[in-house]
């Protein structure tokens, strides 16, 4: 049993081209974002709206034994959760199970659009679809389902599969670990995980992600006044916010290199990340500092494209992504302000402990506070990081075989910067799974940032990919 490349590939492009393009284009329109960033979510609909728009689609797609249903639990985002039975009819979630993964929640605006585009405003150009959320996370469950319909287009097997679709990823997934438990018997146990959230070093052949980074992060507040004064008058007697916020922060971090200092954020790298890193390094060259808008003669951290690999994939960063109460600057006027807060994003190594470091994070910035200012610090859940555990030889020979047959190049393995924090629950949980962490954010891709970009092409042969993988769990 082997799937005719040439045929699956025809089929994928036309329902890609026909179908999944156009529902994304609508999605796109939606303002659907994560709870963090709309804590509305549930009055202002668009949620609702874009998880409607996924299900019809879904359910429209003529897939023997599917079941979909949206599942709510009360005051929590909802989650979209199909079953589709094994090419035999079976669905016991006691049997051989693949579980597919994606999410339908989105990162806010951001300034700095082109001209010509918008977050809400889809575009296509140049074999891209412009837009938020397009690339992160809306294709999933789209690509999922038509991934399977394939291989049930050429007669060919699969195990059985559920296909979760959460609302609440771009916030820490702090709503999910409530529906893993709720639907942990319909679920069953999972031998492959399938994640269509990641990131690709190019568009030319078929990338594996091996870790995430974890997450700690919180705002950092400093007060020190009621209300704010004359700059004359209080400057060289009333203590400055910023300059306290800058003192807590050479706690944390060395101002010259980025280098963090707290030994407690920091983590072991397997030897086996540094051959896949030093692999993609070869690989990608200059490719992997050109992804990057880097404004004008702007330079990259670390001396070398290796070392700036493992700081983005294995090394803590400390990352400064919101300030409030400094005016605009029109209307800045000679004033000594009051408060100074800043939002921290800490991200640590695969293997650290988030919750241990979140800690060592607030009592580190809380101690002695400089000027005896109020000082105070507000932590957002911590989310783990995740290493995948050693990959089987036939997930290993499947990958490389759907790299060759629809990229024409090996495949590649790499870690990447950012957090997934299911696939921690999902390690911990199923710990005998294999995973297939994957996705379309490759190269100016742009996730959570002005300008973000699925490149369809890649889009396209990447389900193909999934098929094979699929058909090869099968076969296994």
């Amino acid at each position: 049993m082997s799937l005719d490349h040439q045929k699956a590939q025809a089929f994928i492009d036309q329902k890609w081209d026909q179908e999944i393009v156009p529902e994304l284009v609508e999605y796109i329109k939606i303002p659907c974002k994560s709870p963090h960033f709309d804590p509305n979510w549930d009055e202002n609909g668009y949620m609702e709206q874009a998880i409607q728009q996924i299900a019809t689609w879904c359910e429209a797609q003529e897939i023997p034994g599917k079941t979909l249903e949206i599942v709510r639990i009360e005051g929590r985002t909802p989650v979209i959760f199909m079953e589709i039975p094994a090419s035999d009819g079976s669905n016991n979630p006691e049997d051989d199970t693949i579980l597919m993964y994606g999410h339908m929640d989105k990162q806010p605006e951001m300034e700095g659009w082109d001209e010509d585009l918008g977050p809400w405003i889809p575009v296509i150009k140049d074999d891209k679809l412009y837009g938020r959320g397009g690339a992160d996370d809306g294709y999933a469950a789209y690509a999922s389902l038509t991934a399977l319909m394939a291989l049930q287009k050429q007669g060919l097997p699969h195990k059985r599969t559920v296909v979760l679709i959460e609302a609440c990823e771009e916030s820490g997934s702090y709503d999910l670990p409530y529906y893993i438990d709720a639907l942990r018997s319909r679920i069953g146990q999972p031998s492959l995980v399938i994640c269509l959230d990641s990131g690709a070093g190019n568009y030319d052949q078929l990338w594996c992600t091996m870790s995430l980074r974890g997450l700690a992060s919180g705002t950092l507040t400093v007060d020190v006044l009621h209300e704010g004064i004359h700059s004359g008058m209080g400057s060289g007697v009333v203590p400055s916010s910023f300059r306290i916020i800058r003192q807590l922060l050479t706690r944390l971090e060395d101002e010259k290199s980025g280098r963090l200092l707290p030994k407690e954020f920091y983590a072991e790298i397997p030897h086996q990340r540094l051959e896949q890193t030093l692999k993609v390094t070869q690989v990608l060259g200059d490719k992997i500092v050109e992804a990057y808008p880097l404004k004008d003669d702007t330079e990259p951290m670390a001396e070398n494209h290796f070392e700036r690999l493992l700081n983005r994939n294995w090394r803590p960063a400390l990352s400064y992504t919101g300030i409030a109460g400094m005016p605009d600057i029109q209307n800045a006027g000679n004033v000594l302000r009051p408060t100074t807060s800043v939002k921290l994003s800490l991200r640590l190594p695969p293997t650290a402990n988030s919750e241990k470091a979140s800690k060592v994070l607030t009592e580190m910035l809380l101690q002695d506070p400089p000027s005896n200012a109020k000082v105070t610090f507000t932590a957002e859940q911590p989310a783990d990081g995740w290493n995948a555990p050693d990959v089987h030889e036939w997930l290993a020979d499947s990958l490389e075989k759907s790299s060759q047959a629809v990229y024409k190049q090996p495949a590649m393995y790499m870690g990447e910067g950012g957090t997934i924090p299911f696939m921690a629950m999902l390690g911990e949980k199923f710990p005998e799974a294999q995973f297939m962490i994957t996705g379309v954010l490759g190269p100016k891709s742009n996730a959570h940032g002005p300008n973000e970009f699925l490149h369809i092409p890649y889009a396209k042969k990447l389900t193909t990919c999934v098929s094979q993988v699929i058909l090869d769990h099968f076969n296994r």
